[in-house]
């Protein structure tokens, strides 16, 4: 049988080493590294048990020692009997302890009562002790500390001569991010968020960031098109939709808007109200999104996987914008404009309001034309998950902390290098810019709208004729929404067989005549995309693929239109797709 190489090289020995758990007599873990990831190998005469954590769900790791004990309360008791640890530049390090920790943060799937899949944090600490000098216990903890970073961003490591390959490889972190929070979004809690959820994770991942708090609305979007945004690798959106939408239509208000596009990938962390890019690419991507929607966006920055993402460019009367979620005209354009009121309630606001807007129903007079899609269903394939087949597994707690051999006494158990609350600001360059920046305090109350770049229109003006290979609908109608994502929202699956780069839009069109019953299942449906699955018998609802489309209301009405969530002027308004036009941070 013939063993393919590739799969050796994955499973080819880095590194290798023996530790302890004093806690417990007789236990002994071997721990390899390997390309695949680290192994914990527990054996006994009875069995053998192994547990593989993936290096693709590892973020980073760090080397520590432990802290000086404080002599300031000396009676007190403490609630824990955890060695503290410190960075190797504290001066508040406790000499006396010449091991090395190599902390290791993880974020693994874990097995849980119901059928859906969560991943929880998990630390493994080393604690390398073997020899008398913590110079020389340091050096072989950054030596697989070298190796493990090495392997998460899929850089090359040799298959032999590891220790010279440590020597004279220094790590340099070559990434840093911008970040740009919108502290009002959703509840106002974002910037909180950040602090808590984010934060915490770009730290294990030792990611320097500059974060900028907005200040007013198109904050955003002003800092995108005036500062100099090749000094940073990536764009980090947190907060709604809103956020999103500005930092993209900022981008191309830049006569450089191609370069920006091709070189600097954007990531979506989820603060908001309706988020539904963020869900969507969790969706595409098989990653558990509820309770914790959070954690899929942090780890997607943090590994620095990029894919490219279809935008659609938008032309009304007076302006071209270019949406990366949705147009909307009717009833879901109304509830997501009306129910703002209500914004401190949080992503409930729309379901209080689409029950107003079904006792209240309107409907709509105009034409809509479209372009069907010509492009073939793109099969989405489920992200696989590692699991170790090497005997069974070791359930793993929450914090694995081994240790090598020495003569000397123990130390004392073990304290999580994050679990202490963080100061706000790491080590690794990051800065905190909320009020000093080089764009004008007043600059946002300019009247003249910037000059839109981007790609050229391939279709007809919006006051155009159009094509007859364009398809008309005329009459009335309680919604026309178009999406290219999956999802409107975390519990609003709209077109579920999009996907991120599929160069279609999805036509929802409901027409006058849908009774409120018929309504009221069709927004229920909206929660699992049953609403796509059943077919309208009398033709009133209809999801289309297609490349382009145009709506004309009856302008002796008023009503909303609304692009990615924001309101634009009512009337003539058109849509296209351009596939793969921007890069985007997955999982």
């Amino acid at each position: 049988m013939e063993i393919n190489k590739d799969d050796q090289n994955l499973n080819q020995i880095l590194l290798e080493e023996t530790f302890y758990v004093l806690t417990k007599k007789h236990c002994v873990f071997k721990v390899r590294l390997t390309r695949q990831g680290l192994h914990l190998i527990k054996e006994s005469e009875e069995n053998r048990k192994e547990q593989v954590i993936p290096i693709k769900d590892v973020v980073g790791c760090r080397c520590l020692r432990s802290k000086k004990q404080s002599k300031k309360c000396v009676c007190r008791i403490s609630r824990s009997r955890s060695l503290e640890v410190v960075e190797e530049t504290s001066g508040d390090l406790d000499v006396n302890d010449t091991s090395a920790y190599l902390y290791i943060y993880a974020y693994l799937f874990q097995n849980t009562k119901s059928s859906s899949r969560k991943r929880e944090r998990t630390i493994i600490t080393l604690r390398f002790r073997s020899f008398d000098k913590f110079e020389d216990n340091n050096r072989e903890a950054q030596r697989w500390r070298t190796i493990i970073k090495k392997l998460i961003k899929g850089e090359s490591v040799p298959n032999s001569s590891i220790m010279e390959f440590t020597n004279s490889h220094k790590l340099k972190e070559n990434r840093k991010l911008l970040v740009i929070c919108n502290p009002k979004s959703g509840a106002g809690k974002a910037k909180d968020l950040f602090q808590q959820k984010v934060f915490p994770v770009l730290q294990e991942a030792e990611i320097p960031f500059d974060l900028y708090l907005t200040k007013h609305a198109n904050y955003a979007r002003e800092f995108m098109r005036t500062n100099n945004l090749f000094q940073w690798t990536g764009i980090v959106a947190v907060g709604g939709d809103g956020i999103v939408f500005e930092v993209l239509n900022g981008i191309f208000e830049r006569c450089d808007w191609s370069d920006v596009m091709e070189s600097i990938p954007i990531g979506i962390v989820p603060g908001g109200s309706g988020n539904g890019l963020a869900r969507s690419i969790a969706h595409y991507y098989s990653e558990p999104y509820l309770p914790t929607p959070i954690l899929p966006a942090v780890l997607a920055i943090v590994r620095n996987h990029t894919e490219c993402m279809d935008l659609v460019r938008v032309e009304t009367t007076c302006q071209i914008i270019f949406s990366f979620l949705s147009v909307g005209w009717g009833l879901l354009s109304d509830i997501d404009i009306e129910s703002e009121k209500l914004r401190i309630l949080g992503g409930q606001r729309f379901t209080i309001w689409s029950l107003a807007r079904l006792i209240g129903l309107r409907s709509y007079g105009g034409k809509l034309w479209y372009l069907p899609s010509d492009v073939p269903v793109v099969d989405k394939n489920d992200d696989l998950v590692f699991a170790s087949t090497l005997g069974s597994n070791i359930d793993i707690p929450n914090e694995v902390n081994l240790e090598t051999k020495t003569g000397r006494g123990r130390v004392g158990s073990w304290y999580s290098a994050n679990s202490r609350r963080s100061e706000y600001f790491s080590a690794t360059g990051s800065s905190y810019q909320s009020t000093t920046d080089s764009m004008d305090a007043t600059s946002h109350n300019t009247s003249e709208r910037p000059r839109m770049y981007g790609p050229a229109s391939q279709i007809p003006g919006v006051l155009a004729p159009l094509p007859t290979s364009w398809k008309c609908i005329s009459g009335r109608f309680v919604l026309v929404h178009a999406s290219n994502q999956s999802h409107l929202g975390e519990d609003c699956l709209f077109a579920p067989e999009a996907t991120l780069n599929d160069g279609r839009i999805w036509l929802l069109i409901v027409q006058a005549g849908a009774t409120r019953s018929q309504l009221l299942h069709f927004l229920l449906g909206l929660s699992t995309g049953a609403h796509a699955t059943k077919k309208s018998q009398d033709g009133l609802v209809q999801l289309i693929p297609v490349n382009a489309f145009r709506i004309e209301p009856d302008m002796s009405e008023e009503g909303y239109i609304t692009v990615d969530g924001e309101l634009v002027e009512y009337g003539p308004v058109q849509a296209e797709i351009f596939p793969s036009l921007c890069k985007v941070m997955v999982p």
